[in-house]
């Protein structure tokens, strides 16, 4: 199972010189981009230029490294060159269909260890979430709310409530496929890091786990936000000792309210949280 990251920095797949400085921004994953960021003239130079950085890296490289891929047959000669063994994994920009999954699972048949993320990114994705996330190799989603919102038409207010339901069917469909939680979607906002903090933590309240990030000064944020307090960690800890030691499946916790087996998994939950 790949570990779960808080955040994931997005990094262009065309600029050498962010790619050199990338290891060293603190964040617990990064996507090197070889889709939007890259423009169409410079596409096949900076997929050269990826594997060759990747080619690079030291043994016990952090963070973890993923490479967003291009759609359609781009996507699948970005694959071919950069299924290497220091790559976690896959995100696949634009996916609609479980059969473009399928298709990169074959091309993939000789590297076990690439997971896939398809990124939701249209109506049509939305509605198709659920085999999205049950698709060979997907270990997780991500939205890209950026061409979502252009898809469906919606000019979102600033509580994004218009994006609600879309957010809460990726959620949906990754608890129902037994997936990790999506991470998620991107905020342009880099400067105003309380609006940062609160869009970030009504997300996890959603439940989304970690955050994609365009800019390094919002890794901290996200990190804050997706990392449980000492007292929370004592907490939960507690909980599960006194419920694993009981005798009964269900208790009290010490203000007196009942303990069962829904709450022991939100507890598991924060416990497994990366700290």
């Amino acid at each position: 199972m790949t570990e779960l990251t808080r955040s994931a920095l997005y990094v262009p797949g065309d600029q050498p010189g962010m790619l050199a400085k990338a290891l060293d921004r603190g964040a617990d994953s990064l996507i090197v981009d070889l889709e939007d960021a890259v423009p169409l003239h410079a596409k096949e130079r900076a997929r050269e230029q990826v594997a060759e950085w990747l080619k690079g890296l030291p043994d016990t490289v952090r963070p973890q490294i993923w490479v967003r891929i291009n759609p359609g047959e781009r996507g699948l000669e970005d694959t071919r060159a950069v299924a290497l063994p220091k790559v976690t994994g896959l995100c696949l920009a634009k996916a609609e269909t479980p059969a473009e999954i399928a298709a990169l699972d074959r091309v993939l048949s000789d590297a076990p260890w690439i997971a896939l993320t398809p990124l939701i990114e249209s109506a049509k994705a939305v509605l198709d979430a659920p085999a999205l996330a049950a698709a060979p190799r997907v270990v997780r989603l991500q939205l890209g709310e950026a061409d979502l919102r252009a898809d469906l038409g919606v000019d979102p207010s600033p509580d994004d409530r218009e994006l609600l339901w879309a957010r809460s069917q990726v959620v949906l469909a990754s608890a129902a496929a037994g997936i990790a939680p999506p991470m998620a979607p991107v905020s342009t906002e880099f400067r105003d890091t309380e609006f940062l903090r609160r869009s970030t933590e009504a997300l996890r309240r959603l439940g989304f786990y970690g955050r994609a990030c365009i800019h390094p000064a919002q890794v901290d944020v996200v990190h804050e936000v997706f990392t449980p307090s000492p007292e929370e960690v004592e907490k939960a800890r507690t909980l599960v000792e006194r419920f694993e030691n009981s005798s009964s499946g269900v208790l009290l916790d010490d203000q007196g309210r009942m303990v069962d087996e829904a709450v022991i998994r939100a507890a598991r939950r924060v416990l497994s949280a990366r700290s």
